[in-house]
C-alpha cells in the first residue's frame, strides 16, 4: 500500500466529504478520483441481518447527498464469509466498502488487503470517543484498518417477580449487593435445577468480564509477538472469582454447557432461573411474551465500587479495500455510516445498535425504553481482544470455550488451565509470523 505524505493525508481528511483533489501523493489519487464523483458508483459489502434496510438508506442518503456519488449495496451471508472476503480483497476489481466482524479485521489488515486510514481517524471521529472494542482490534501495530459501524453487548436480565417474591425490588448497585440478592433468591427457589443465576461455564464472553474487572487480560503484546497473560496474578484473581459465582449460583449442569444447549433464554422464559447475562430481552420476550413489563436490566457490576465490569463487544467495522480505485469515495462512506447524525438517527434511533461512541451513547440512551439504557451503560467500559489474525483460531476452535468449562467444572484448577491455554495463545496469536 502507497505511504501518503502528511499534506496529502491531511488534504485527504479535511475533503473526504466533500471530495475536494488532494494531490498526487494522497490515496485518492488516479484515473477514478479523477473522474466526477456523481459519475462514479461506490460498491459496499453489508452482512445479511445487521442493519435494517431503513437503516442501510440513511447511511447512503448521507453519502449521497454529501458526494453526488450513488451506492450499489450488495448483502452477504455468513457463512464462509471470511472465506468470501479474503478471496474478494485478493481481486483486482473488489468490493470498494467491506463490513467486517470486528474481531476479523486482523485477519484482512495483516496481509495487506485493507487500506490504512490512521491519517483519518480523528476526522472520522470528530473528536468523539471511539468504543475500545470495536476500534481495538482494528488497530494493527498501531495502524487503524477499519471504522466501527455499531457495537452489541451483554448485560443483567433478571425477573422482577422471582427476585421480589425472594425480597429484593431494586436492582444492585454493586458487586456485594448482587451477591446478596441473589443468596436471597438461591434460598428463596431451593428446587434442584434452579439457577439464582444461569451462568454456562462454556460462556467465555461473559467470563472474561471477570478477568478484565481484576485487572487482567487475555494476552500481552511486546515487538510483535503476542503471550497469554492468563497466568498473571490479576488474571487468576479474576477467574477464581468467576469459578465462585458461576460454581454458586449457576446450576452443576451449567458447568459444561454454551448458551444454547440449552438455551438460557428459553431456560429464563420458563423460570428455571431468575437472572440471565443476555444481549437483549427480545430473545426472552419472544419465547415467552407474558414476561413483558416483568424483566429488568442493570449493567454487571464491577468488584470495584461505582464502577461496571467491562464487557466484550460484538459488532461489525467498515474497512476500505486495499485495492480499491476509489478510497476518496469509500473513505466518504465510512464518515458518513460514522457521522454522530447517522449513528444517532439510523443506528440507534431505527435499528437499537449501541452506537460507536461514549458521547453517542451519552446524547442517545435518554430516548431509550428503560430495559435498553443498561446495555449502553454497559457498553461505556470494554476491552478489545488481541489484535492479531490468530485471535480468529481461538473463537474458531473453541478451546476458549473449554478454558472456561474446564474451571468451571473442576476438570482443572485455575492455574492448571491458564497455564494450558497461554500456551495455546502463545501458538495461535503469532502462528501468522
Amino acid at each position: 500500500m502507497r505511504k501518503r505524505s502528511l499534506a496529502a493525508a491531511a488534504c485527504t481528511a479535511a475533503a473526504a466529504l466533500s471530495l475536494t483533489a488532494c494531490g498526487s501523493g494522497s490515496a485518492t489519487h488516479g484515473a477514478a478520483a479523477a473522474q466526477p464523483a456523481g459519475s462514479r458508483t461506490l460498491t459496499v459489502w453489508l452482512m445479511d441481518g445487521d442493519l435494517s434496510t431503513q437503516a442501510t438508506d440513511a447511511v447512503n442518503a448521507a453519502f449521497e447527498k454529501a458526494t453526488g456519488a450513488k451506492v450499489n449495496v450488495q448483502i452477504q451471508q455468513w457463512a464462509n464469509i471470511n472465506t468470501k472476503i479474503s478471496t474478494a480483497l485478493a481481486q483486482n476489481n473488489p468490493p470498494d466498502v467491506i463490513e467486517i466482524g470486528n474481531t476479523d479485521v486482523p485477519l484482512f489488515a495483516a496481509t495487506g488487503a485493507l487500506s490504512d486510514i490512521t491519517a483519518d481517524e480523528s476526522s472520522m471521529s470528530a473528536g468523539q470517543t471511539w468504543l475500545p472494542g470495536l476500534v481495538g482490534p482494528a488497530t494493527v501495530e498501531g495502524k487503524v484498518y477499519a471504522a466501527p459501524l455499531f457495537a452489541g453487548n451483554r448485560a443483567v436480565i433478571y425477573n422482577k417477580t422471582l427476585w421480589a417474591a425472594a425480597g429484593v425490588t431494586t436492582a444492585p448497585a454493586s458487586f456485594a449487593q448482587l451477591t446478596a440478592d441473589l443468596d436471597r433468591i438461591r434460598a428463596k427457589n431451593p428446587q434442584p435445577g434452579f439457577s439464582a443465576f444461569n451462568f454456562p461455564g462454556q460462556y467465555w464472553y461473559g467470563a472474561l468480564q471477570f478477568v478484565w474487572d481484576a485487572g487482567g487480560q487475555l494476552a500481552t503484546e511486546s515487538n510483535g509477538r503476542w503471550s497469554g497473560a492468563l497466568d498473571t496474578p490479576a488474571a487468576q484473581q479474576g477467574l477464581r472469582a468467576w469459578k465462585t459465582f458461576q460454581n454458586t449460583y449457576s446450576s452443576p449442569a451449567s458447568r459444561n454447557v454454551d448458551t444454547k444447549t440449552p438455551d438460557q433464554a428459553a431456560m429464563f422464559a420458563s423460570g428455571k432461573t431468575a437472572t440471565i447475562l443476555d444481549t437483549s430481552i427480545n430473545t426472552v420476550l419472544k419465547d415467552n411474551p407474558a414476561l413483558k413489563g416483568r424483566l429488568g436490566t442493570f449493567p454487571f457490576p464491577s468488584s470495584t465500587p461505582g464502577q461496571n465490569q467491562p464487557v466484550f463487544l460484538g459488532g461489525s467495522d467498515l474497512g476500505i479495500a486495499a485495492k480499491s480505485p476509489n478510497q476518496d469515495l469509500a473513505l466518504a462512506y465510512l464518515k458518513a455510516a460514522t457521522s454522530p447524525a447517522v449513528q444517532s438517527s439510523a443506528i440507534v434511533g431505527i435499528d437499537g445498535w449501541t452506537p460507536i461512541s461514549t458521547q453517542l451513547i451519552d446524547s442517545t440512551k435518554g430516548s431509550l425504553p428503560p430495559t435498553s439504557t443498561a446495555f449502553f451503560d454497559a457498553a461505556r467500559s470494554s476491552v478489545s481482544t488481541p489484535a492479531t489474525p490468530g485471535w480468529a483460531t481461538i473463537e474458531s476452535d473453541q478451546s476458549i470455550n473449554t478454558f472456561f468449562a474446564d474451571i468451571a467444572t473442576g476438570r482443572k484448577t485455575v492455574a492448571q488451565a491458564a497455564a494450558s491455554f497461554d500456551a495455546h495463545l502463545d501458538q495461535a496469536l503469532n502462528a501468522s509470523q
